[in-house]
């Protein structure tokens, strides 16, 4: 039996009934043996400062935060397109988890992004400049399949369930590809 592979699903959007936590949710469905997906909230960290790290304490959400990204085996990041890029709220748990300098809780992870929008470019911009922040970050990003669903609001019923089977099964490579990733990084 392969080792259960912890994995941090990080959402972009703060909204709880986005559609980028709604693929999130779908993912941790699906996800096979050995992944175990678990969102981890980004909400409740205040902005990062630097004058954190030159002796102001730290806000407190910051610790379990940065430990609980650190436990992670691997992690996916599943955003929105904001202006061509990721929302300010994504963008500062990066930087949260990323200081103090030296210290990143994101380096080595095996990773991922999938971009959500109900546009037809799926997010394109948000996807391509994540990837660059995560290169410098030392996350060892997945590059296939590359992740973008378009018309999202389309695909999941008033309940939230998605109810698109090619999106299932897309979904599904990924996770498989992902999955396989994550043992080929690891091992």
């Amino acid at each position: 039996m392969a080792k259960i592979r912890d994995v941090a699903v990080i959402v972009g959007s703060l909204r709880k009934e986005s559609l980028n936590r709604k693929v999130a949710r779908t993912l941790i469905a699906q996800a096979p043996e050995p992944l175990k997906l678990e969102i981890v909230e980004i909400g409740q960290l205040p902005l990062y400062n630097q004058d954190f790290e030159a002796g102001e304490p730290a806000p407190a959400s910051y610790a379990p935060f940065r430990d609980r990204v650190r436990r992670a085996d691997g992690v996916i990041f599943v955003t929105p397109e904001y202006n061509r890029s990721v929302p300010g709220g994504l963008k500062n748990a990066i930087d949260v988890g990323s200081r103090p300098y030296g210290h990143s809780v994101w380096s080595g992870k095996p990773g991922a992004v999938i971009s959500v929008s109900p546009s037809a470019i799926g997010g394109f911009g948000a996807n391509h400049h994540l990837r660059q922040s995560c290169v410098f970050l030392d996350i060892l990003m997945l590059q296939q399949p590359e992740m973008y669903i378009g018309g999202a609001d389309k695909l999941f019923d008033e309940a939230g369930q998605l109810v698109n089977e090619s999106t299932r099964e897309y979904l599904a490579k990924f996770l498989r590809a992902y999955a396989a990733w994550v043992e080929r990084i690891l091992a």
